[in-house]
C-alpha cells in the first residue's frame, strides 16, 4: 500500500464515528463506531420467549400397557396417581396409539403419523424404504424442538425408542439422539427395553456406569432425575415454562419389580384371565368408561380356557400376573412423586399433563406360557425359556427377562380383543389416556368419547401454548402435522369430532377408522417369529360401526359388503399418502438378517461401554479368536471384555487369578470354562479360541469347544452345547475393563479390571 492511500484510510477511520449522526448526537441503538464511546447501545438479544402464559407441559408414556389394566379404567390393579390426575383433569376412552413401540413415539414427539416420521416399526427392524428408516427425519421436527425454539427448558427422562441402533454407540454419530432432537437433557436408554435392576443408561450421550445401590430401581431412578432437573429449571429460570417428557422402561418387559410390591398381590390372580376379563368389564360399565350397551369380546381361539388348564400350570401363570401387577402399580406410584413435584413448583396448577398409559396395548410377545426371556423367539428357545416352578419365585427380579402369558395380555386389554402388535383389533391401539390442566379444565372428572389419536398430542400442545407449527426449523420445510388439536374436546364433551380418519399397520396387520366406520385385516400373531410365508391379499377383512359397537365387538362385513369395500380402497389410498409401503410382515426374519458389522479383525480398549450389537463382531454361527494383551498376574480380578447380559450373552474375566469364560442362553442355562490354576506371574496375553461344530452361514445355533490359553499354552477347554443363533441382547452392547450392562453370569458385578489392560482383539473366521 502506497503512502497516499494509507492517508486517505485514516482520514476515512477519522469520520467513520460522525458518520449517519449530527455533531452532538447519541449514536442509534446498535451503530458501531471504533469504541464503545463511539458507538450506540446494543440491540436486545431476542432469545426465544415462550407466549405469555404458555403452559408446562409433562408427557408420561408408559409401554406396554392395557385399556383394563389400571384401576382408574376398570382393571385390578390400583392406579392412585392416574385416578388423582383423573378426578382434577379429564379420562379419554377413545384415545389410540399405533399400537408398538416406537411408531407411537414418533408418532407422539412430532404430530405426524408414524410411516410419515421414518418409523412404520421398531427402529431394530428398519429396512431403509422412506417409512421405515428408523429416524426421524429433519422435515418433521418433534415437539421437543418446537417448543425449545420458543423458550421452553425441555428434558427426556426414560427411555428412547427413536434413535437407530446403529448410532447408540459411543462414536455416534449422535445427529438422532434426544439432544439433537430438542431435548436439553436427557437421562435413560436407548432400547426397546432394559432391566429395570441394572440398566445401561446414558446422561445426554455419555454411557453411564451401572448403580452399586442394592436397591436400585430404574423407574425410580428416571423419578428422582426428573424432580431433580424440574427443581433445577425453576430456581435458575423461573420464568421459562418447561416440557418434561417422562416415558418409562415399564410396563415392557422384563416385568422387574421390588418385591413388596410383588407381594402384595399374592393370590389375586387365581381365578384366572376368564374371570378377570368379566370382573374388569363390570366395573369399566359402572365407572362408565365404556357404555351400558357394550358387550364383552370373547375369548380368542388360540387362547385356552383358565379351567382347561392344571393346577400346577394355574398356580405358574398366576404368579406371572402377580410381577406384573406389583410391576404396574410401583411404576403408578414413582409418577406420582412426579406429579407431586410439578404441582408443588410455582405455576404448577398451569402444567398442562398427559398421562398416556400405554404406547400400545398389552403385550402378548411372552407366548402361551409366558417366558423367562423375550428373546427367546428369536433364539428358538421358546421351550426352554417356560419357567420352572422353582424359577417362577424368582420372577421380578435380575435374573430373568421376563414376560407373562397371552391369556394375561389379552385380561389387561379387557374389553377389547388381541394385543400389541395386532392392529387390526382395538386391543393393540385404544390406550387410557387423563388429561389434567388445573388452570384451565373446567369439567373436573369428566369423560371424552371423541376418536382421537396419539398423532394429535402435539398439535394439542402447541394450540394450548399458542404457538403456531413452524413452516420451516433449522432452514428445513416442515412436513404438515397429521394430527388435530383436541382442545374443542377439552372444553366439551359434546364437541364435534374434529378427526375423520386414521389409518393402522403394523407387520401386515391393517385397520382404518372413518368416521365412525373400522375395516380391519388380521394377518399375525405377535408370538409368531417367521411370517414371510404370511399372504395378507388372503386375510378375511372385517367391518365394525364403531359408533354403535364400542368393543368391536359385531362384524358387519356380510352386511355391508359396499362399505367394506370402499374402506379397503381408503386403506391402500392413505398407505400410499403416508409412505406405509412397501408392505413387509416379516418380524422375526427382519431382526435375524439386520445388517451386521462386517469387518473380521477387531481392537478394543478398556473404557468402551455400550457398542450396539450391530457394530460388534459377529461371533454367532461360526469360529473366532480373542486375545486379551496387557501384564497379568495372579492376583487379578475383573473383566476383560462382555457381550450381552441377563438375556443372553458371554464374558471373559479373570477370577482368583483364574481365566473364565460364560455363556448364558438367558433361559437359566448357562456353559462356564475356567483354567485349573491361576495365571503364571508376567503373563501377557490371555486367549479364548471357539471352534464352531456347525456350518457357517448353513447351521446356527450350534455348539462348540472353548478353549482357554495363557501365553498360548492351554490352560482350560470345555464344550458350549449350543450357542445363540441371532441376537444377544438390543439394550446392551459390548464393553471393555468392566460390564456396564447387566452380569451374564454370577460375578461380582460390574466388576471392574484392577490389572494392567492394555487392548482386547476378536478375529472371526
Amino acid at each position: 500500500m502506497n503512502r497516499l492511500s494509507r492517508v486517505v484510510l485514516f482520514a476515512f477511520a477519522l469520520i467513520l464515528p460522525m458518520a449517519g449522526a449530527a455533531a452532538g448526537d447519541e449514536p442509534a441503538p446498535g451503530q458501531i463506531g471504533r469504541t464503545f464511546r463511539e458507538s450506540g447501545p446494543p440491540l436486545p438479544q431476542n432469545l426465544p420467549q415462550a407466549p405469555d402464559g404458555a403452559p408446562n407441559v409433562v408427557i408420561i408414556l408408559l409401554d406396554d400397557a392395557g385399556f383394563g389394566q389400571y384401576a382408574t379404567f376398570g382393571g385390578a390393579i390400583p392406579s392412585p396417581s392416574l385416578q388423582r390426575l383423573a378426578a382434577e383433569g379429564l379420562r379419554f376412552n377413545r384415545f389410540h396409539t399405533a399400537g408398538i413401540c416406537s411408531p407411537t413415539r414418533a408418532a407422539l414427539l412430532t404430530g405426524r403419523n408414524p410411516h410419515n416420521a421414518g418409523f412404520g416399526i421398531v427402529g431394530e427392524l428398519a429396512t431403509g424404504y422412506d417409512g421405515y428408516t428408523g429416524f426421524i427425519p429433519r422435515s418433521t421436527a418433534t415437539l421437543a424442538a418446537v417448543l425449545r425454539d420458543n423458550g421452553y427448558a425441555t428434558a427426556m427422562f426414560g427411555k428412547n425408542h427413536n434413535t437407530p441402533a446403529a448410532e447408540t454407540g459411543p462414536a455416534g454419530p449422535f445427529t438422532h439422539w434426544p439432544n439433537a432432537m430438542g431435548f436439553d437433557y436427557f437421562y435413560g436408554f436407548n432400547a426397546w427395553g432394559t432391566s429395570q435392576w441394572q440398566p445401561l443408561l446414558f446422561e445426554n450421550n455419555r454411557a453411564l456406569p451401572p448403580s452399586t445401590d442394592p436397591n436400585y430401581h430404574l423407574t425410580t431412578d428416571i423419578a428422582d432425575r426428573a424432580i431433580g432437573w424440574l427443581r433445577n429449571v425453576r430456581s435458575t429460570a423461573p420464568q421459562r415454562p418447561f416440557f418434561l417428557y417422562f416415558a418409562t422402561g415399564a410396563t415392557h418387559a422384563p416385568h422387574h419389580a421390588p418385591r413388596a410390591w410383588i407381594d402384595k398381590f399374592a393370590g389375586r390372580f387365581d381365578g384366572g384371565w376368564d374371570q378377570y376379563r368379566e370382573q374388569a368389564f363390570a366395573r369399566q360399565k359402572q365407572l362408565g368408561v365404556v357404555p351400558a350397551n357394550a358387550e364383552l369380546t370373547p375369548r380368542p381361539a388360540e387362547i385356552p380356557a383358565w379351567d382347561s388348564l392344571s393346577a400346577d400350570k394355574r398356580k405358574l401363570l398366576a404368579r406371572e400376573m402377580e410381577v406384573f401387577a406389583g410391576f404396574a402399580a410401583h411404576t403408578d406410584a414413582e409418577i406420582g412423586r412426579v406429579v407431586d413435584a410439578v404441582r408443588a413448583l410455582p405455576g404448577g396448577d398451569n402444567t398442562l399433563i398427559f398421562y398416556i398409559a400405554g404406547d400400545n396395548g398389552a403385550s402378548a410377545e411372552g407366548g402361551f406360557d409366558g417366558t423367562l426371556n423375550e428373546l427367546a423367539p428369536a433364539n428358538e428357545l421358546q421351550a426352554e425359556a417356560v419357567a420352572t416352578a422353582a424359577q417362577a419365585q424368582h420372577l421380578g427380579g435380575p435374573e430373568f427377562n421376563n414376560n407373562y402369558a397371552v391369556g394375561w395380555a389379552w385380561a389387561m386389554n379387557t374389553p377389547f380383543r388381541y394385543y400389541k402388535q395386532v392392529v387390526s383389533h382395538l386391543g393393540a391401539t385404544r390406550n387410557p389416556l387423563v388429561v389434567s390442566w388445573p388452570a384451565r379444565l373446567r369439567d373436573k372428572g369428566g369423560l371424552r368419547s371423541q376418536f382421537f389419536d396419539v398423532t394429535d398430542v402435539m398439535p394439542t400442545v402447541l394450540a394450548a401454548a399458542g404457538i403456531k407449527a413452524p413452516a420451516s426449523v433449522d432452514g428445513v420445510t416442515q412436513r404438515p402435522l397429521d394430527g388435530v388439536s383436541m382442545l374443542p374436546g377439552f372444553e366439551s364433551a359434546t364437541a364435534p369430532e374434529q378427526r375423520p380418519r386414521q389409518y393402522f399397520e403394523v407387520f401386515g396387520n391393517r385397520a382404518i377408522y372413518e368416521r365412525g366406520w373400522f375395516a380391519s385385516a388380521k394377518l399375525s400373531n405377535p408370538w409368531q417369529s417367521k411370517r414371510a410365508a404370511l399372504d395378507p391379499d388372503k386375510v378375511q377383512w372385517e367391518l365394525y360401526d364403531l359408533d354403535a359397537d364400542f368393543t368391536q365387538a359385531h362384524d358387519l362385513a356380510a352386511r355391508y359388503p359396499e362399505k367394506l369395500e370402499q374402506l379397503k380402497a381408503l386403506w391402500w389410498a392413505e398407505a400410499g399418502r403416508n409412505q406405509v409401503l412397501p408392505l413387509d410382515w416379516r418380524a422375526g426374519e427382519r431382526l435375524a438378517r439386520r445388517p451386521a458389522n462386517p469387518q473380521k479383525h477387531f481392537t478394543f480398549y478398556p473404557g468402551l461401554a455400550g457398542l450396539p450389537e450391530v457394530l460388534a463382531p459377529v461371533i454367532r454361527n461360526r469360529s473366532w479368536s480373542m486375545v486379551a494383551s496387557g501384564r497379568f498376574t495372579p492376583g487379578d480380578d475383573g473383566m476383560l471384555i462382555t457381550q450381552g447380559g441377563f438375556s443372553g450373552g458371554w464374558a471373559l474375566y479373570l477370577r482368583g487369578g483364574r481365566a473364565v469364560f460364560d455363556y448364558s442362553l438367558g433361559t437359566g442355562t448357562r456353559y462356564r470354562i475356567a483354567s485349573e490354576a491361576p495365571l503364571p506371574a508376567g503373563t501377557t496375553c490371555i486367549e479364548a479360541r471357539f471352534h464352531y461344530d456347525g456350518a457357517p452361514g448353513k447351521e446356527f445355533g450350534r455348539g462348540g469347544t472353548l478353549t482357554l490359553l495363557a501365553d498360548g499354552r492351554e490352560i482350560g477347554s470345555g464344550h458350549l452345547e449350543r450357542t445363540l443363533p441371532a441376537v444377544f441382547a438390543l439394550n446392551e452392547g459390548l464393553d471393555v475393563g468392566a460390564d456396564y450392562g447387566s452380569p451374564v453370569a454370577d460375578y461380582p458385578f460390574p466388576f471392574p479390571f484392577r490389572g494392567e489392560l492394555h487392548s482386547v482383539t476378536i478375529d472371526l473366521e
